[in-house]
């Protein structure tokens, strides 16, 4: 009889290394929703297994007045102890069951533990399915692998449906595999519950200090750079070149925290850098009426990552075509610009980012029927470029003038005036 030990232990092998696992910080991107929402919430954890970092997740986003149902199928006497031993806080707070029959209450937020597999056909029908489970404005988070030869037909009909009702992504690096998470939402959330959410954490990002993060764009183009010393290892004096700019390409996307003003007056903002300008003016972009415009210009030393200046449900986006003047003069106005528009309680605001002479990337993260809370990262824009804030000008009152230096986020640029 031949020995076929040796295949089936590589064959074993191959499969643990290929087996997708959800991590903590994987996990913490599938409960970022439902973690920022103020409560009092209620979420439909779906297939768990025991020690799920998922359902630990769920549970360390759980206020007083929260609950949480866990569908655990064959595993529910040991999801069960698992929620006992966790106390008897966490116990009253959360129901273990067998089945999606079991469940009753509509959930704010339903979190997949495990990542989604099967064919797009079977994909379909488990989000249409858990769909029925959401209350109004609530959201399903799932998970796939990020590579498309691993995450087969499940990915590509999440590809399908990010598209159509995405409210974000995130791609995890420390996972195994990396993972993309998607948030979706299949009915529009009331614009009141902006002002309430915390700002949505960007696990993507990597975490240098507890204050400051490197976005997930400057992990890549400083791998890019280490790539190109490597590969250029054979020639002592170009290498340097690559392996120098590593750093200075990372510290270009650093992405600090920020003490976001909690006053419901202050308009935050958008950005880091020097303003250009304080004026009124119309943009028949966004309705023709008159709109107090605040622009800041970001040198290519300041940060780069964009902030919602207020709280606010994103009601449209477009990209305006132009040129691609220096972002400090009065010919930027004209440049290539993303615009971000939002529909708050207290009017429309809009964000346009534009590109500057060496800037040519905007990178948007929130589509149409995201909510943003006041101070949110929504986007960046590489290397040097623009931010312009448009405010109701009837209902502000500008903070700061021409010449001023403000800190994304932190910096009051208006207020409210009703």
């Amino acid at each position: 009889m031949p020995d076929t030990s040796m295949p089936e232990s590589l064959a074993t092998t191959a499969a643990r290394l290929f087996a997708t696992r959800v991590t903590p910080v994987a996990a913490a991107a599938i409960a970022a929703d439902f973690a920022r929402h103020p409560g009092p919430k209620h979420g439909l954890v779906v297939a768990v297994t025991p020690g799920s970092p998922v359902l630990d997740a769920a549970i360390d986003a759980l206020a007083p007045d929260d609950t949480l149902t866990v569908v655990a199928g064959g595993a529910t006497e040991d999801v069960r102890d698992q929620v006992r031993l966790a106390g008897t806080w966490v116990e009253k707070r959360v129901r273990v069951v067998e089945a999606l029959a079991d469940v009753t209450d509509p959930a704010d937020a339903v979190l997949i533990a495990s990542p989604l597999e099967g064919s797009a056909d079977e994909a379909r029908a488990q989000l249409e399915t858990l769909n029925k489970h959401l209350g109004p404005g609530g959201v399903i988070s799932v998970s796939v692998p990020a590579a498309p030869f691993l995450a087969g037909g499940a990915g590509e009909e999440l590809a399908r449906q990010g598209s159509l009702f995405g409210v974000g992504t995130d791609v995890v690096l420390r996972s195994v595999p990396p993972l993309r998470v998607y948030r979706l939402r299949y009915t529009q959330a009331e614009t009141a519950l902006a002002e309430r959410l915390a700002p949505l954490a960007r696990t993507s990002s990597v975490r240098l200090t507890p204050t400051m993060h490197v976005d997930s764009n400057g992990v890549v183009a400083a791998a890019l750079c280490v790539g190109a010393a490597v590969a250029l290892r054979k020639h002592r004096v170009l290498r340097l070149l690559p392996a120098l700019a590593a750093l200075p390409v990372a510290a270009f996307f650093r992405d600090p925290e920020r003490d976001v003003p909690t006053e419901a007056a202050a308009i935050v903002a958008a950005s880091d850098g020097k303003v250009l300008s304080v004026e009124r003016t119309r943009d028949d972009r966004l309705g023709g009426e008159e709109m107090l415009r605040i622009a800041v210009f970001l040198s290519v030393l300041d940060v780069h990552v964009n902030r919602a200046p207020v709280a606010g449900r994103v009601v449209d986006h477009f990209v305006v075509d132009g040129g691609f003047a220096a972002a400090m003069k009065p010919e930027a106005e004209h440049n290539v610009a993303a615009y971000t528009v939002l529909d708050t309680t207290r009017g429309t605001v809009a964000v346009a980012q534009r590109t500057g002479l060496i800037a040519r990337r905007i990178v948007h993260r929130a589509p149409v029927g995201s909510l943003l809370a006041k101070g949110e990262r929504f986007g960046l824009i590489r290397f040097g470029s623009r931010t312009d804030v448009y405010l109701p000008a009837d209902r502000t009152t500008p903070m700061v003038s021409a010449g001023d230096r403000v800190v994304g986020g932190e910096t009051v640029i208006a207020r409210w005036t009703s």
